[in-house]
């Protein structure tokens, strides 16, 4: 269960994820997701930044007890589990797990009992299989960009996937009253 979630408007009007802004392309939307985590297990924090044209949606939450890639996973599912319609949408990540995972590997993992080609079991089945399932009603066009690179956004995405990460470990170390 993730705790804390947020979300944070950029627009008032926000409704409709269809842009038409330059980047965007017509009908298009661009999301950008980020997971962090301090320690690997540990507290983390995920991040995803939705934007359709002028408008922009930024979903962030947090979680105890969890690894980066659960992160990067819930970050994605999170952020398409938000579009209230079919989207064509273009996802970036700089997570190659999430990319090559989505694009690559699941379309095997499930024929294969959820199992992986060495015959070890899949890790964070649950969420590949969610992301499966949210995927489906989209277009998505997966792009992997590097880590930090000068992209306001992915930073924006970043920053506040620590900063949910920070949270939840300054909540884990109060004691509790």
């Amino acid at each position: 269960m993730l705790l804390g979630s947020l979300l944070r408007w950029r627009h008032p009007l926000w409704f409709a994820l269809i842009g038409r802004g330059a980047d965007a392309g017509p009908g298009l939307l661009i999301t950008l997701t980020y997971g962090s985590c301090i320690g690997n297990p540990g507290p983390g924090g995920w991040a995803s930044v939705l934007r359709g044209g002028d408008r922009e949606k930024e979903l962030v939450g947090r979680h105890p007890e969890t690894t980066s890639n659960r992160m990067e996973l819930t970050a994605a599912i999170e952020g398409l589990r938000a579009l209230r319609a079919a989207c064509r949408v273009r996802l970036l990540t700089d997570s190659q797990y999430l990319k090559k995972g989505i694009t690559e590997h699941l379309p095997r993992w499930r024929p294969n009992g959820w199992r992986k080609s060495n015959g070890d079991p899949v890790l964070n089945q649950d969420l590949w299989d969610q992301l499966d399932q949210v995927s489906q009603r989209h277009e998505i066009r997966w792009e992997w960009t590097a880590s930090h690179a000068d992209h306001a956004i992915q930073n924006r995405a970043h920053d506040w996937a620590l900063h949910a990460a920070r949270e939840q470990s300054a909540a884990l170390a109060r004691p509790c009253e």
